[in-house]
């Protein structure tokens, strides 16, 4: 558990950051040409709140119902922005990545018994993020569908 506390420490902390870091990766990624033209300055703020939140729901009894809340969100502003799915879930994928890469960075996680704590926390982030993608791309399909039907309606 005390890896973990550590670990949100560090998201709530140091969101803007890691979020600074991420934007630097997902503006050149080959993966998210989306983000190629946007100014970074302009994507720091969506990934320092994503992180913030994140550090919020990581111990909530529900999880789930607490980033599926944040998440519907999250999705309705990439869509809006006309974020390809893919690449909205990609620049995602980078954000995890990138709790870890800071993580490291950062050493956090020296001893023998951190090292084991930082698995279980690994674990733990790692369903945070399954519950992410999986609330993320609920959302964002059924705008694409509620879009198809208007314009289907026309």
């Amino acid at each position: 558990m005390l890896a973990s506390l550590k670990l949100l420490d560090l998201m709530a902390d140091k969101s803007e950051s890691m979020a600074k870091q991420w934007a630097k990766e997902v503006v050149k990624n080959p993966k998210t040409p989306y983000y190629h033209s946007i100014d970074q300055d302009k994507i720091i703020p969506q990934a320092a709140e994503f992180y913030q939140k994140l550090s919020r729901v990581y111990t909530d009894k529900d999880p789930f119902t607490a980033v599926k809340a944040f998440m519907g969100k999250f999705a309705e502003a990439r869509f809006k922005e006309k974020v390809p799915l893919h690449e909205a879930l990609y620049a995602i994928i980078l954000m995890r990545r990138h709790i870890w890469l800071y993580a490291e960075f950062q050493a956090i996680f020296i001893s023998i018994i951190e090292q084991h704590q930082a698995l279980d926390s690994q674990l733990r982030t790692i369903l945070m993020f399954d519950y992410i993608s999986y609330a993320f791309t609920e959302k964002y399909w059924e705008l694409m569908n509620q879009e198809s039907a208007g314009k289907n309606k026309k």
